[in-house]
């Protein structure tokens, strides 16, 4: 092995040694976040002390593909602390489309590095797509028959998630304002 191939798998070590290490380090600091709980909705669904920030940092400093596969990795977690399953044969979509897929495409902020504003809106609003998408189809029919499933859906999904992307809004805003946010952008 020459000096070249050397360097090159020692920084291929270095950076993927870094990026698992953030990983890490934002899903656990959005794990405990989680824990600081403003507001609990019956059902599941919950206003934090700005979970989603950390992900959505992660997403905005690495990219898309880190960013949903950290956020993914976060939603299992979430799953594995406060699993709620739908009493229905559709409990496995429901789980699938609750925790990893929801919170997996937080990761679309990546597809934003230069405007950690619509990278976090378009994040928690895909979040939003694929928690009302399970809401119409699974949650509705079983907690609210006689309400139509879309509004069920969009007021109980829009009532925590809406303030969610309020306080990540204003963590990112903070983060530019000091300039930490763009050391890494």
């Amino acid at each position: 092995m020459n000096q070249t191939e050397t360097n090159h798998t020692h920084t291929f070590y270095t950076t993927n040694t870094r990026i698992l290490s953030e990983i890490v380090v934002f899903v656990a600091l959005a794990t405990a976040l989680s824990f600081i709980i403003v507001y609990n909705l019956p059902q599941g669904g919950s206003i934090t002390a700005g979970s989603m920030a950390p992900l959505i940092w992660l997403s905005l400093r690495r990219g898309p593909k880190i960013g949903f596969a950290a956020c993914a990795l976060y939603g299992l977690i979430q799953f594995g602390i406060l699993p709620y399953i739908a009493p229905s044969a559709l409990a496995p979509i429901q789980v699938l489309m609750d925790y990893p897929l929801a919170f997996g495409v937080l990761g679309f902020a990546g597809f934003f590095q230069k405007n950690p504003w619509a990278g976090a809106t378009v994040g928690i609003a895909g979040r939003f797509v694929i928690s009302f998408i399970s809401g119409v189809y699974i949650w509705a029919p079983i907690y609210a028959p006689d309400t139509d499933p879309y509004i069920y859906s969009a007021v109980y999904n829009g009532s925590y998630l809406l303030p969610e992307l309020a306080i990540t809004l204003i963590i990112v805003l903070l983060l530019q304002k000091s300039k930490v946010l763009n050391m890494y952008l």
